[in-house]
């Protein structure tokens, strides 16, 4: 009887294991980029108050994390649907699509550094920096 009841139980779960909805890759990328914009107009806010620039080490390495894994949430099949802005030259232009990514990484990754350091005026430049590189990519990989 209790091999019956654990192996009903056991059916139930892989049951359900198998309705579960597999992670969208549009909807991680989304989420993705939302909190990306957060830490940069945070990083923003704290530059133009001119505070403490120590502080903004965390958001800027974890923008360029992000950044690390942000082409892989484009595979084919994700250029459609939950209202994606998604250009089709992410899939036609994969390696200028990395490079644009690689630049963004190496600039906040520069900006976690100089804001590790403390260097303000550093930090100031460097965000200006930053959002050249997502507007670069944007202005060619995302639908306005």
């Amino acid at each position: 009887m209790a091999r019956k009841v654990a192996f009903a139980v056991l059916a139930l779960v892989l049951a359900g294991a198998a309705q579960a909805e597999a992670p969208n890759p549009i909807v991680t990328r989304q989420a993705g980029q939302e909190l990306v914009l957060g830490d940069f107009t945070g990083i923003r806010a704290v530059v133009a108050m001119k505070g403490d620039v120590t502080k903004l080490q965390q958001p800027a390495k974890a923008l360029a994390r992000w950044m690390r894994q942000f082409p892989s949430q484009f595979p084919p099949g994700s250029d459609t649907g939950h209202d994606t802005k998604a250009l089709p030259a992410i899939w036609s232009d994969q390696a200028g699509f990395h490079k644009a990514a690689d630049k963004l990484i190496g600039a906040a990754d520069k900006l976690a550094q100089l804001a590790k350091a403390g260097d303000a005026g550093g930090v100031a430049s460097q965000v200006k920096v930053v959002g050249e590189a997502c507007l670069a990519c944007h202005k060619t990989y995302r639908a306005r």
